[in-house]
Formats: structure tokens, sequence, C-alpha cells
């Protein structure tokens, strides 16, 4: 009986864990490099060949809109349901920007760049925005993108992978060889701040006015003083990072390399591994909610988790790290968390064989008591978890 339970909780671990993130269609072959939501059923993809996918309905389906060009697309932004910017070109054309004023139905090529990669768009409001590319520099525009402007930097090798701004003042540009450069006045002038990295730095985001990643070349930064200093964070990986989004001050996730995904609960202190299910390029990561993200990437690969991203890469559940009992039981229920460790702060839930929740508590040491004397007699299951591991069974009330 007890080598059943064991092989019933390893049979729901992996199957639960491989639910974290699911394939969506995307109907192109494509590489996609960046994903953008306007709301939480309005999604916008960009990525090879000119290409732009957009969803109406949350990513149930994807259909492919005119761009007008065949030049890659690294970037999207928009600014509400209706107004938008793609990015991209190479260095022969100049057809590098797009607008959108009606949801997609209708992009203009905006024109008068030098032949560059524009490489990433953010817009303070609907006028204020700035683009950033792989020649090193930086253009402004303050009227929706009419005219554009180039900004002065200072004097640091090409190129500019991303930029984020935390107010209409203050934005922070990361690029080549850990280039990370500050504006506190709309771009009039930048300064360059100190990584500590020569690595290539390919996405930057901040939760706060202080708080902010930047992640690349095997390489995750933290700063918490407005990029004063940053700091190296425990990766878990070894993999290029491309993207990183947070949806709070401690959650947040990067994406990368061979189908990566890292997620952080507590501010970029520990990283887990989620199960990707692919192990093509991921390009970029957004979220619309606390539980609904989006990751695409190569081969165009759109990727969904509608809880978060799940507990993380489960870990194989042993014997001796998880026993209940006596099972069947009438009245009390033994729970012996072995492996303290990595499963202090887990939860434990048990539910009915209709699923109906039962009971769900905290668990702050390893062995446990649970008086199951008020239940009806029958087949209940239990579940454990954590970020880390994850293990469910099933007992039986006498």
């Amino acid at each position: 009986m007890k080598k059943l339970y064991i092989l019933i909780i390893t049979i729901f671990t992996i199957n639960i864990a491989n639910a974290q993130w699911t394939a969506l269609t995307s109907g192109t072959t494509n590489n996609l490099n960046s994903v953008f939501f306007s709301d939480t059923n309005i999604g916008y993809i960009v990525g090879m060949s000119g290409k732009i996918l957009k969803t109406t309905n949350a990513g149930t389906n994807w259909s492919t809109q005119t761009s007008g060009i065949t030049n890659t697309l690294y970037s999207v932004f928009f600014i509400n349901n209706n107004t938008g910017y793609a990015i991209g070109g190479d260095f022969s054309t100049e057809e590098t920007i797009l607008k959108t004023t009606n949801g997609g139905n209708n992009w203009t090529v905006q024109t008068g760049f030098p032949l560059q990669l524009l490489f990433s768009a953010f817009f303070t409001d609907v006028n204020t925005g700035y683009v950033v590319g792989a020649l090193g520099d930086i253009y402004k525009t303050t009227n929706g993108g009419t005219s554009w402007t180039q900004q002065s930097s200072i004097s640091l090798p090409p190129p500019f992978y991303s930029i984020y701004f935390t107010d209409v003042n203050t934005g922070y540009i990361v690029g080549g060889n850990g280039k990370i450069l500050k504006t506190t006045n709309g771009g009039n002038n930048w300064t360059a701040q100190t990584s500590g990295t020569t690595n290539n730095l390919f996405s930057v985001y901040f939760t706060d006015a202080d708080t902010g990643y930047a992640v690349g070349f095997v390489t995750i930064l933290k700063t918490t003083n407005g990029g004063l200093n940053w700091v190296a964070q425990t990766r878990g990986t070894s993999n290029t990072l491309n993207s990183v989004y947070f949806l709070n001050a401690n959650t947040g996730f990067t994406v990368g390399h061979a189908g990566t995904i890292l997620k952080t609960t507590n501010g970029g202190i520990n990283w887990t591994a989620q199960t990707s299910g692919t192990t093509n390029n991921l390009n970029s990561v957004f979220f619309t909610d606390a539980n609904t993200g989006y990751a695409v990437g190569d081969y165009g690969t759109i990727l969904k988790t509608t809880n978060g991203g799940g507990m993380g890469m489960a870990q194989k559940i042993e014997e001796e790290d998880f026993k209940f009992y006596p099972n069947p039981t009438q009245d009390i229920l033994h729970i012996d968390l072995l492996s303290i460790k990595d499963f202090q702060d887990s939860k434990i839930i048990i539910y009915d064989i209709q699923g109906q929740l039962l009971l769900q508590q905290t668990i702050k040491q390893s062995q446990i008591e649970i008086n199951i004397s008020s239940f009806a007699k029958g087949v209940y299951i239990i579940k454990v978890y954590n970020d880390n591991n994850i293990m469910v069974s099933k007992f039986i009330k006498e």
C-alpha cells in the first residue's frame, strides 16, 4: 500500500509541474521577439519578416496583421488599446518604426532615422516615447511619433538593447558589455552607471523608483538605490536571459535560451526554474495579472500560464522525505516532513474527492497532526507544496 502511495505522489507531481506553462497556436514558424498586452484580452506579438500577431481573447486565437514591411521587428509597445508602436529594421532600410492608432488594423511607417536596427521602445504617455538600437543612438518623440529627435548620450560603444522609464523623467538603458545608462531629466542627459559586469544586458525592468533588475548573458543584476549600485543575483541557470518582468516588489519572471523560465517570489534572492515545455529560445515575457502571463520565442513559440507559473519545477519525492499515517485513519492524520529545510513555510491543502476545499494551513514544523474526525468517511486528496516542491496523494477516512 505504501509503495502505491509513493507512485501516486510521483505521477501527480510530474503532471502538475508540466502544467505550469502551456503552448498556444501562433500560426507561424517565424521567430517571435516581443509580446505586449494592452489589457487582459488584447495582446500583440512581433517578430521576423515584419510579423505582427494580435489576440482579442487572451491568446486563444492569434490573427496576423499587415505590417507592410519584411524587416524583423524586435519590440512592441502599446499606450492604450488603440495606439501602439512596433520597431525593428535592418541596416539597409529606414523602415524601422511602425505606428497604429486603430488597434493594429493599419500600421504606418515612420521615417527619418539612420540606417540601423532599433531594439526597444518605451512610452511614458501618449505623446512622449523613446527608442534605442544597434548604433547606440537614443531617439525621443514628444508628439506621438510625428517627429523624433536624437538625444545626447555618452561616448560608449553600441548597442543598446532595452529601455525602461520609472516616471516621465527617470529612465534606464542597458546594452552590450554591461552598459547601463540613466537619465533624470527626460533624456536630455544620460550618465553611465557601474554594472560590475562586461556581459551583454538585454532587458531592464523597475518595480519602483529605486528597485530594478537587468538580465543578459548569464547575468541577473539588481539595484535598490536607483542604480547607484548593481548587485549580481544567484541565477540558477547558465543560459542567457533575454527578458525580465515583475508583477510586484517580490514576484518576477525572466526568460531566455533553451526554453528557460525562472521565477522569484522574494525579490530576486532566489530564482526557481519553471517547466516551459520547450527548448526553443524565449525572447520576451509579459503578465496581465498575478496569474496570467505569456512568453514568446523562436519558431513561433507562444506559451501561457494561468497560475502564475505554478509551483516551480517540482522535485522528485522520495518515500523517506514525506510520510503520513495511519492510512486509513479515523481521527488524527500524522504528517512527517523530514526534509524540513525544503518544506519550511509550505502549505498543506486537503480536498474531498469532488474537489471541495476542506482545509488549508501553513506548515511551520516538520511534524504535524491534523484532526479529521469531523470528515465524513471516504477518500481525500492531500497536497503539500511550496515554490520548489509539490506532493499530492490520497488517504482514507474510516
